[in-house]
């Protein structure tokens, strides 16, 4: 599939995009507001948006009434113009944290999807698939909770405190291998992997999966992991 990423957070887009190409999809563009995704969709004409709702304050988009950036205001306003003008592109909705109103709209919308951020790169490529194939994807669990979106945390890398066992699960999420793979392959317990993931999103300082691949791949430290 051909894909735009559109979210503010560009280091996330870019470890996407690698884990995205990797899978045999193309991302055509990688924009950081709302605006500039809506742009990309106009240009590349892609078969998906994978868009995020919240974007920092600024200039107000078209229709938004002065609230850009607000309660995925700006999100909001791309997903209803994509669907609207370029009705050949899906739209994917990737969030960290989705109030019911802001759910509700986007599915009104008719968005192909609406997932969290801390879905892995496998159930990503496979939201996809189901997208492709004509279906929606709705995970069940955003709506149920709301708060503010977490602060990207800006830290050094704390590799020389990750275990050996953690820098090798570490660079298995950077190569995108499912919980079941990794488990598998090292062979350790799901359980086991998952206290695993959690030390190295606590040491990282990332709040998801996503997050801890790109730092990694931010950092270069793809070389330190393979040692």
């Amino acid at each position: 599939m051909r894909i735009v990423l559109c979210d503010e957070n560009r280091i996330l887009s870019e470890a996407l995009a690698a884990a995205m190409a990797a899978r045999g999809h193309q991302v055509v563009a990688i924009a950081t507001t709302a605006d500039a995704g809506l742009a990309a969709v106009a240009r590349h004409r892609p078969d998906v948006i994978l868009l995020d709702l919240r974007f920092p304050h600024g200039t107000p988009s078209p229709g938004t009434d002065g609230a850009a950036g607000t309660d995925g205001a700006a999100g909001l306003h791309a997903a209803r113009a994509v669907r609207q003008h370029y009705p050949g592109t899906a739209v994917l909705v990737l969030s960290s944290v989705a109030d019911p109103e802001s759910r509700s709209a986007a599915t009104k919308i008719g968005i192909a999807g609406f997932l969290g951020k801390d879905k892995g790169v496998r159930e990503l490529a496979d939201a996809l698939d189901v997208i492709a194939a004509g279906g929606v994807v709705l995970d069940p669990r955003l709506g149920k909770r709301a708060g503010r979106r977490p602060s990207p945390r800006r830290r050094s890398f704390p590799l020389l405190v990750l275990t050996p066992r953690e820098k090798e699960v570490l660079r298995r999420i950077v190569a995108g291998q499912s919980t079941g793979q990794m488990a598998d392959e090292m062979n350790i317990t799901i359980g086991t992997l998952r206290s695993y993931v959690k030390n190295i999103l606590t040491k990282l300082g990332a709040h998801s999966r996503l997050q801890a691949a790109a730092l990694a791949i931010r950092g270069d430290l793809l070389g330190d992991l393979s040692a």
